[in-house]
């Protein structure tokens, strides 16, 4: 077994316009300073890394990992959220997601979905150049709004969409492959791969590709109410990222795991800071010990209530203490004698 690598901290969500928020040295200091030992870097957030300039340049890349050696840093991994995102997006999502790509791409789903796919292929590119393993995305989704529908969906519906789907990420796995990366799907609601029957169905249709991978974040499946440490148990091969994530499922008379269209401090399932939610983290870390997960612990900020700052420092200190440090050794191996053949034959009346 080996022991949790940790607490990196995800970026993306304190990513500001304001220091020490807006640049990677400076909040690369201020993570140290906090605590953690790692980040793991958003590659669409230019105020942190080009992802197209590090897909080619390995002075690129260098700076890059001395900026964070500086402070004592290194990368976890690199997410690709939003170019996954925007590789399958549903016509319905269109305004709203333009704003995720260049202006030159707005407005024209085709030129948006090229942007995407050759952000990933560069990060994919980048990663292997930081000599990083593993990637985080989403898988965009083409069926989400068919999820619960009134009129039944057509027949084949689904399935024509999950092959587009497979169609489109094939060649970014392929290149995954090529670069000696896993690409790792957050499991995530809106995303077409939402919880362990979806990623299934791609992963069926990717030919079961051996960098097909999953990012396990309990707090979606808390939102769901789908048994976390089950999925583990079950989903143990392809997991290779953790955002440690905590959150709450408080339903009422009112309104469960749709939420009645409310704000996230009104809805029955909602975010909450580590420690303040309904996760069982103890079962998790001991469950990815057992299983031998060879990654990161993230921290992976969202509330609906705290101050992230105070999250953050809040979730060092969580991480820490949930990390296990594995044992080398077997407990009660001091009541073990050495013992030969003839004399189990002897224990077990064997002549």
């Amino acid at each position: 077994m080996q022991t949790i690598k940790g607490p990196s901290l995800h970026l993306a969500q304190f990513s500001d316009a304001a220091a020490p928020f807006n640049s990677l040295p400076a909040i690369a200091q201020w993570a140290a300073d906090v605590g953690f030992k790692a980040l793991q870097i958003p590659a669409w957030d230019k105020r942190f890394f080009d992802a197209a300039t590090a897909a080619v340049s390995q002075d690129y890349c260098d700076e890059i990992v001395g900026v964070l050696a500086r402070h004592g840093l290194v990368i976890s991994e690199l997410t690709s959220h939003i170019f996954g995102q925007l590789l399958a997006v549903h016509p319905a999502y269109d305004a709203m997601v333009d704003n995720f790509a260049p202006i030159e791409a707005r407005g024209n789903p085709q030129a948006r979905t090229a942007w995407a796919r050759q952000g990933l292929l560069d990060t994919a590119r980048a990663s292997r150049r930081l000599g990083l393993t593993d990637m985080g995305t989403f898988s965009g989704s083409l069926a989400w709004p068919y999820l619960f529908p009134f009129p039944q969906r057509p027949e084949g519906l689904i399935e024509a969409a999950f092959d587009e789907l497979a169609k489109r990420w094939r060649p970014v796995l392929d290149e995954c492959d090529a670069q000696g990366v896993n690409l790792c799907f957050e499991i995530h609601p809106s995303e077409d791969l939402h919880d362990g029957i979806s990623f299934e169905m791609f992963h069926e249709r990717v030919g079961g590709h051996a960098r097909c991978a999953i990012l396990f974040d309990p707090s979606h499946f808390v939102l769901q109410q789908l048994d976390y440490l089950q999925y583990l148990d079950i989903y143990k091969d392809h997991i290779r990222m953790f955002h440690v994530k905590d959150a709450e499922f408080n339903p009422t008379g009112r309104q469960g795991i749709y939420g009645g269209y409310q704000s996230w401090i009104n809805r029955a399932g909602r975010f909450r800071s580590l420690g303040d939610g309904q996760v069982d983290f103890k079962a998790i870390f001991s469950k990815l010990a057992h299983h031998d997960y060879q990654g990161w612990a993230t921290l992976e900020w969202e509330c609906c209530l705290k101050d992230q700052e105070t999250g953050a420092r809040e979730g060092v200190d969580f991480i820490n203490r949930h990390i296990i440090p594995v044992t080398s050794k077997v407990f009660d191996d001091f009541a073990g004698a050495a013992i030969d053949k003839q004399q189990i034959n002897a224990l077990l009346g064997i002549a």
